[in-house]
């Protein structure tokens, strides 16, 4: 038998992002804190909605609350000076096209944490699909090749198993926030990739 593996990478442009962006907040008190996020996280919220985006897409990744320990007196004990609340959504956006917009949106009216945007498909079944054919064909092209140099040719499939399938995004990169314009985004392109390892009996001339 010869065992071989293939890999296909297919890319696509993207059509939905993810941004995960929110509010950090500081207050003297825990409910101080908290109390400055909540209102401050409202405002974003409604602007995002505003913005066109719809109430599935829109998900509380991360709630924190913490003391704000300093030293700053030169002691070597730590004090609690003030409280931070962080308050962390993951928004989908559907349309690209709005995405700058969001992020204007969200950032002028209150959101001072920005963790990042990562770009996907929507549906990513027929690139995976795509992917899958290129993997097998390129890994009978390898067993062929191997099989006819060593003198034989290949038989039967024995086997298939897929294995590490994935989609790698790019990351956006904030070049500027503009009062006046929206936030500039480059989608790029996504790529999905497929593993696909055969096995196939030799057959002996």
């Amino acid at each position: 038998t010869i065992t071989v593996t293939g890999e296909g990478v297919v890319t696509a442009a993207p059509d939905l992002a993810t941004v995960s962006l929110g509010v950090t907040t500081q207050g003297e008190t825990a409910a101080a804190a908290m109390a400055a996020n909540t209102e401050a996280l409202a405002a974003v919220l409604e602007r995002v909605k505003a913005a066109g985006v719809e109430d599935r897409d829109i998900q509380t990744s991360t709630l924190n609350l913490n003391p704000n320990w300093s030293n700053s007196d030169g002691s070597s004990m730590p004090v609690i000076q003030g409280y931070v609340a962080s308050n962390i959504l993951s928004i989908r956006v559907r349309d690209l096209a709005k995405l700058g917009g969001v992020l204007d949106a969200a950032i002028t009216d209150g959101a001072n944490t920005l963790n990042g945007i990562s770009f996907g498909l929507a549906e990513p079944d027929p690139a995976m699909d795509e992917a899958r054919k290129s993997a097998v064909a390129k890994a009978r092209a390898r067993a062929e090749l191997l099989v006819t140099a060593a003198g034989a040719s290949l038989g039967k499939i024995v086997s298939i198993n897929e294995s590490g399938m994935g989609m790698p995004v790019p990351m956006y990169r904030m070049e500027a926030v503009l009062n006046d314009a929206p936030v500039p985004v480059q989608g790029g392109e996504v790529g999905v990739t497929a593993n696909v390892t055969i096995t196939w009996e030799i057959v002996q001339p």
